[in-house]
């Protein structure tokens, strides 16, 4: 007798996710899942570990922290990044192959400590989610530059310069820096905006005209936020009704595109808004000619990656 069963679909976003109507998920796209290196990676030396803070008595957050390889007598502190990884919201984590790899690049190189924030992910847990654990991560970070403070990571203590607090993220987790920067109420040195996932209900710039509100990128946003809209501040943060980008809680702002990018118009729309808007910061665009959306990540070892990568690390240090 065939004890097969077949599970019927219940949403299919190729290729990244397929969803049953059982609900269990399928993430097609996810890389391989990676263990930290307390010790040092072998290539790099950077030194990474798993950590989980407490919310809420009944609620964590789980983060993969990174600390570079430091001489024997390291006497200043270093800047903090706190990150938010990509995947649309809905695949990847803090401990992926890909977010781990490009980490441990980036932390050898800007020589900053980073937290990397294992949000959790849709359809599962639905959005505003994310955004609420991101937003507790950050403060949690940030509650260390308290001179009472107690239970807290050592790396951060010891390492860490809450004069230079940063967030960043690429995709969806840029789309999360901004989302963070707008609330407020935390002291950020910088932002920064890789191929960040914006999007709304019409098309601009070389965005196809026909089967917008069924391409992939509002499908998508659909699936993590099945009761927002395309104009929801969160996913368009220039669209009708956003709050004003003159309340960025940032001083500072690097957003960068790649030229091949579907999502590059919306990143470029998103700095002019920022740029007019009345902020009083200073905002940067760095553009990668010929690339497409996250090649730094896919491809780190290329010209163009290595490029980008020297751009971050000299935000993260002035």
């Amino acid at each position: 007798m065939d004890s097969t069963v077949t599970k019927e679909v219940a949403t299919e976003l190729l290729p990244i996710i397929r969803v049953y109507k059982d609900g269990t998920v399928e993430r097609l796209m996810a890389s391989p899942i990676v263990p930290p290196f307390p010790e040092g990676d072998p290539q790099t030396g950077v030194l990474s570990k798993d950590i989980s803070f407490s919310i809420t008595p009944d609620s964590s957050i789980s983060s993969r922290l990174y600390l570079p390889k430091l001489p024997d007598q390291q006497s200043h502190k270093l800047p903090i990044l706190v990150y938010f990884h990509g995947g649309g919201f809905c695949i990847e984590s803090a401990s992926s192959f890909l977010v781990h790899r490009y980490l441990n690049i980036l932390v050898s190189q800007a020589k900053v400590v980073v937290v990397s924030v294992d949000y959790r992910l849709a359809p599962e847990h639905l959005l505003p989610i994310a955004y609420d654990d991101c937003w507790d991560a950050l403060n949690w970070v940030a509650s260390h530059s308290a001179r009472d403070a107690t239970d807290k990571e050592p790396w951060l203590l010891e390492y860490g310069d809450f004069e230079r607090l940063f967030i960043g993220g690429d995709s969806s987790g840029g789309n999360i820096v901004h989302n963070m920067a707008i609330r407020g109420g935390v002291r950020i040195s910088g932002a920064i905006l890789v191929d960040p996932y914006f999007w709304g209900s019409k098309p601009i710039g070389s965005e196809p005209k026909e089967g917008h509100e069924e391409s992939l990128l509002s499908r998508l946003w659909k699936l993590a936020y099945p009761s927002s809209g395309l104009d929801d501040p969160l996913i368009n943060p220039v669209g009708p009704g956003a709050p004003s980008l003159a309340g960025l809680g940032c001083s500072r702002m690097l957003v960068c595109v790649a030229e091949k990018d579907i999502l590059r118009d919306r990143g470029i729309a998103y700095i002019d808004a920022v740029r007019t808007s009345g902020w009083e910061g200073d905002v940067d665009l760095f553009e990668a000619e010929g690339e497409n959306h996250g090649h730094h990540i896919f491809y780190p070892e290329t010209d163009k990656a290595k490029e980008m990568f020297q751009r971050l690390a000299s935000f993260l240090n002035h």
